[in-house]
């Protein structure tokens, strides 16, 4: 009995581990196989493939040599060595940097895109030796409110670069700062053009600019500024013309200017200022004008400006303005100057009386050296000038004779006799 009792749970044991094990057969029969799950997976992949590859790239891709980041909707570009504005732009770009390559020439539509490029705001293009920008490079951009084209030997900026290929019809432009520094071209490269010039045509084409508020043409070597410019730009409120040569500005009204707030004319080669351009900035309300770092000549003519920088409050830093020339009033103040200390006589530096003393040796010696050769050729000058006069005495008296015969009758029919 007891044996029958202890092989009852070891058969049950043994008859519950052999239906376990045909419940895992079981299972394993009615599950599909590894492989063909796999197949299957693979086989579908295969189907889906071409529909995704059929599909059109997206328009958020970033151009291969370019960094994107659609989070901050800026596209950067900078010292690729591109030769031409990327194709594959993404829509979102807000700002782009096209920086330190080899554009060389922007065309007409450079940005002309499906879909355009609607919230492009930003678009910096400096050091890319740009030296030609054609009418209608930023067509089709309508949210464009910066354009930075410093640092680019610009020989050509068409007329109509701001506002449209279609010169009979100039659209305003979106433009709100347009940046111009340094971009002074080789000498060779201008054509007889100036500089000024061809910035003055293309500012003012139009009056495509007309909503322009930052104006910024630092380092470009002007020698003047044109008269009519700021009446072409009434809405600027900050314009940057510091490290030119400007020497005068006398003929350039800024009355128009009326929201204008900053004017920088630091280190240019202003020597006085007059009362028409005083009082016109004194009528501005909110101007402030930055005046450091130039050559100041304190003579008479610098009275009426020194009486006025010490009544304006419209000039930071007012008080390190200091005389350049005569020598004698070097580094002056000028607000401690009185009118007594302006004086007209007459100023030149040393340098420049140097050059004319200089000069007068110099064309003395050439004298000396010229009597030198007429008193050593002297016999050659005096046998030179009688045959002159011999010359002339024998022609004389060939007209002569010739008058005398003309004049008497008889001696033409003598004359005639003796001919035949």
């Amino acid at each position: 009995m007891r044996g029958a009792c202890s092989r009852g749970p070891a058969a049950g044991d043994g008859r519950l581990r052999l239906a376990r094990l045909a419940l895992v057969l079981l299972g394993w029969v009615s599950s599909p196989s590894p492989i063909s799950s796999a197949s299957s997976s693979t086989s579908s992949t295969s189907l889906l493939a071409p529909e995704v590859s059929a599909q059109p790239p997206l328009s958020g891709q970033c151009p291969t040599p370019c960094e994107c980041s659609e989070a901050a909707r800026t596209v950067k570009c900078v010292n690729r060595n591109l030769t031409e504005v990327p194709a594959d732009l993404p829509h979102y770009v807000r700002n782009l940097f096209l920086t330190g390559n080899h554009l060389e020439v922007l065309p007409a539509g450079a940005f002309v895109r499906r879909p355009p490029l609607a919230e492009l705001a930003a678009l910096n293009l400096s050091g890319n030796r740009l030296a030609e920008v054609r009418a209608g490079a930023f067509e089709h951009l309508p949210s464009l409110r910066q354009l930075d084209l410093s640092h680019n030997p610009l020989a050509h900026l068409s007329p109509f670069a701001f506002s449209g290929s279609n010169t009979s019809v100039s659209d305003p432009s979106p433009l709100v700062e347009l940046i111009l520094n340094h971009i002074v071209p080789p000498a060779d490269q201008l054509h007889n053009q100036s500089l000024e010039g061809i910035v003055a045509a293309a500012l003012r084409a139009g009056q495509a600019l007309r909503g322009l508020t930052r104006l910024e043409l630092a380092s470009n070597q002007f020698l003047y500024l044109p008269r009519d410019l700021p009446a072409q730009l009434p809405g600027l409120k900050y314009l940057d013309l510091r490290n030119n040569s400007l020497v005068s500005l006398t003929y350039v009204s800024f009355r128009n200017l009326t929201h204008l707030e900053s004017l920088h004319l630091e280190d240019n080669a202003l020597k006085v200022l007059h009362n028409g351009t005083l009082a016109e900035w004194q009528g501005l309300a909110h101007v402030k004008v930055f005046l450091d770092n130039n050559p100041w000549v304190c003579d008479c003519h610098m009275a009426d400006m020194v009486a006025w920088l010490k009544e304006t409050e419209i000039v930071p830093g007012k008080a390190s303005l200091t005389c350049a020339f005569p020598e004698k009033m070097r580094n002056r103040v000028l607000l401690q100057l009185s009118s007594s200390d302006l004086d007209c006589e007459p100023i030149l530096p040393p340098s420049l009386q140097t050059s004319y003393v200089f000069l007068g040796i110099v064309l003395a010696l050439i004298g000396a050296i010229f009597l030198l050769v007429l008193y050593l050729n002297r016999k050659g000058i005096k046998k030179w000038m009688h045959n002159i006069r011999d010359a002339c005495r024998d022609h004389m008296e060939g007209y002569h004779y010739r008058y005398e015969i003309n004049a008497d009758p008889r001696l033409t029919n003598l004359s005639s006799n003796s001919d035949v």
